[in-house]
């Protein structure tokens, strides 16, 4: 695969603009009687590599520019709950098989406490099996049983992902494929969004550019470039390929950044009920930071 085509977003430092963000659900959590808030931070160096060994004293938070007290910091891998969501409209007929290739190599490095559920759309949305399950043998025979379609419902397809991870308790991942534009769904990309900011979902999206013939003549697709916005949001990361590309490291490359995050919670010290601009940072050294970059603020009693 040529690396040079994908992306890993990493910019941390810039809030949510012109996009009004709705209060929802997702609440700082208690934690002895103090109500923290959980960042999942992953450090980059200037190539790219994932960065290890970091101590609390190198990370830095900022609610609304203003410093914050780190009151929780972890390097422990957390479990995640997670569903893989894959366009199988028909222009991606021809490069099927790299794609369930891809994600199959991403769901065998699952670790023992994760669980996933396997999701396809077109003109339709299917998300497999019913409950989120850890045996990576049965997600994997879900990823051959999928059907093709003309349209691309892809923000219908985010929402249903969204729903599927409504109950589920603890750290919540989206990792959707797409080659294209969205072509049907009765939502829009900032519907998702505001809804996985405010649900605390993370986003990973990788984008595929494929040529294929349309029945009037061959044209390449050109995957939506919100999907960027949606990753850079909500901390996730951004992979843009061509059909030539191997998407076994870029699926592999998800899963490292998963399971290499540092957990970050601090306290708020402003009680107002209203969407916040976050920023972390690694002090005094090359590397990037990203993770969410806005949070509710719990009210004043």
């Amino acid at each position: 695969m040529s690396f040079e085509r994908a992306t890993s977003v990493a910019l941390v430092t810039l809030a949510i603009a012109a996009v009004p963000v709705l209060v929802g659900s997702q609440q700082p959590i208690f934690r002895s009687g103090t109500e923290l808030v959980d960042l999942f931070v992953t450090v980059t160096d200037g190539d790219g590599r994932l960065v290890p060994n970091l101590v609390q004293d190198d990370f830095a938070i900022f609610d609304e520019k203003e410093p914050q007290d780190i009151a929780l910091f972890e390097q422990e891998v957390r479990p995640i709950s997670v569903v893989v969501m894959l366009d199988t409209s028909i222009s991606t007929d021809n490069v099927m098989h790299l794609i369930k290739g891809g994600a199959e190599q991403f769901l065998i490095r699952m670790l023992p406490d994760d669980r996933a559920r396997v999701g396809a759309f077109n003109d339709k949305i299917k998300i497999e099996p019913a409950e989120f399950t850890g045996d990576r043998d049965a997600l994997i025979e879900e990823l051959s049983d999928q059907d093709y379609g003309n349209s691309t419902r892809l923000w219908d397809a985010m929402e249903a992902s969204l729903d599927a991870l409504t109950n589920v308790e603890g750290r919540k991942v989206v990792l959707v494929l797409t080659d294209g534009q969205d072509s049907a769904s009765s939502g829009g990309w900032k519907d998702v969004l505001r809804r996985a900011i405010a649900e605390g979902v993370m986003i990973y999206s990788i984008g595929l550019e494929v040529e294929y013939f349309n029945g009037a003549r061959w044209t390449r697709t050109s995957p939506d470039r919100n999907l960027r916005r949606l990753s850079q949001e909500t901390g996730g990361g951004y992979f843009l390929l061509e059909e030539t590309d191997d998407l076994g490291p870029t699926f592999t490359r998800v899963s490292q950044e998963l399971h290499s995050q540092y957990v970050l919670a601090f306290a708020p010290t402003v009680r107002d009920g209203k969407t916040h601009e976050l920023e972390v940072r690694v002090i005094g050294r090359n590397m990037e930071a990203r993770s969410r970059r806005s949070y509710v603020a719990p009210a004043s009693p």
